[in-house]
């Protein structure tokens, strides 16, 4: 009897993005014994390549801009256009990435949103009905001030002149006046993909959690965290919204909080969003097994990563569910173990990191390949 596996990985960080890995998996298991039929469907959860698979699913097209990056050079970057529902899908990362700084580069008190917001804008231009935010994969920590700044936020400092250096001018932030706010957001629905649920500030904040990964040493964290707490305080003074500890504040150097207080934007999980609106559950309800994965499933993955949001779809349909994984824990929690059947590392001994993410698509081929065996046994006896 055939078995359908339907394939729902996340991207690799720094190694494969989520379609590559699906591939990756899908010929392993091809070339295994095991008599199956695989439905590729790679996800993203709002982090890197969340906006071209949607874009992708839903019949839609590139649109390039040209923007700033976040050291304030000029780039190329796209967005999505959906046209039939005139949706735009922005990925912050496209202008404000982690990935357009060389190592040596980043620096998150410099580092600025201004580009992100400089692609909505170009967005704006087709009057879009819907504006979705995928707001992974960022070097930057300004709380979207600097994307805000650029679609018309005015940002104003102890002596009474407009900031412009994000987000260090942010230690001296005294009002926001939005009376200039470019007035077509306020004609959309403004939906924000939030990866994490990481609050805005305290030790599991955008600063102490993200900035090393950024660029931040310890002592710039501590500045990043101040101003943060400026930036927290004056939203709540002007809008009466607090944001601190909001849940998902946290995203993208707490972006998504900066658009959730002035902005009045829709904070959602972000690979829920994806799942409902691509209408995942349609090609579960065909699934015998499930294979998810990304470059590391731990704990952190319960708080709203990709494969933790198929994982629990599938267990409630009863599906069987695998996860592979770059790195898994040594001992898996009790949490874990009730939404995944099996964790698997993908990697083949004791390599070096360069040589692991060199090697994950002939690593996922292989442990797909001996799955596809292991449940081909299964099914002999």
């Amino acid at each position: 009897m055939i078995m359908h596996v339907l394939i729902a990985p996340n991207a690799f960080k720094n190694a494969l993005n989520a379609r590559e890995v699906a591939e990756a998996i899908q010929t392993g298991l091809l070339a295994s014994k095991l008599y199956c039929s695989c439905t590729c469907f790679p996800i993203g959860d709002g982090g890197d390549g969340t906006g071209e698979l949607l874009v992708n699913r839903l019949g839609g097209e590139q649109v390039e801009a040209v923007v700033t990056d976040p050291s304030g050079r000029s780039v190329s970057a796209g967005f999505g256009w959906i046209a039939d529902r005139r949706m735009a899908v922005i990925e912050m990362a496209a202008a404000s990435g982690l990935h357009l700084l060389a190592s040596d580069e980043r620096n998150p008190l410099r580092a600025s949103s201004v580009g992100a917001g400089q692609l909505i804008k170009a967005a704006l231009d087709l009057n879009p009905r819907d504006l979705v935010i995928a707001m992974g994969g960022t070097a930057t920590i300004d709380g979207g001030s600097g994307m805000l700044a650029a679609l018309g936020v005015r940002f104003i400092n102890d002596e009474g002149n407009e900031i412009t250096d994000f987000p260090a001018g942010l230690r001296k932030l005294r009002t926001i006046d939005r009376s200039a706010l470019d007035r077509r957001l306020l004609d959309c629905n403004v939906t924000v993909l939030c990866d994490v649920d990481n609050p805005l500030l305290g030790k599991n904040g955008a600063a102490r959690v993200f900035g090393a990964q950024k660029g931040a040493d310890l002592a710039m964290v501590a500045q990043l965290e101040a101003l943060l707490h400026r930036f927290s305080v004056v939203i709540q003074a002007e809008t009466g919204i607090a944001v601190a500890d909001l849940a998902s504040g946290g995203v993208a150097g707490g972006a998504s909080a900066g658009w959730y207080g002035i902005v009045g934007a829709t904070l959602v999980k972000g690979i829920d969003y994806f799942l409902d609106i691509t209408r995942f559950d349609d090609v579960l309800r065909n699934a015998d097994l499930v294979i998810t994965g990304e470059g590391s499933i731990d704990e952190q993955t319960l708080h709203g990563k990709g494969p933790y949001g198929v994982a629990r779809r599938a267990k409630r349909n009863g599906v069987p569910v695998i996860g592979l994984a770059g790195r898994i824990p040594v001992t898996v929690s009790a949490e874990l173990n009730r939404y995944f059947d099996a964790l698997l590392a993908i990697n083949n001994g004791p390599d070096t990191l360069e040589e692991a993410l060199a090697a994950t698509s002939v690593n996922l081929e292989r442990i797909a390949m001996q799955l596809g065996n292991l449940y081909a046994a299964k099914s002999d006896t």
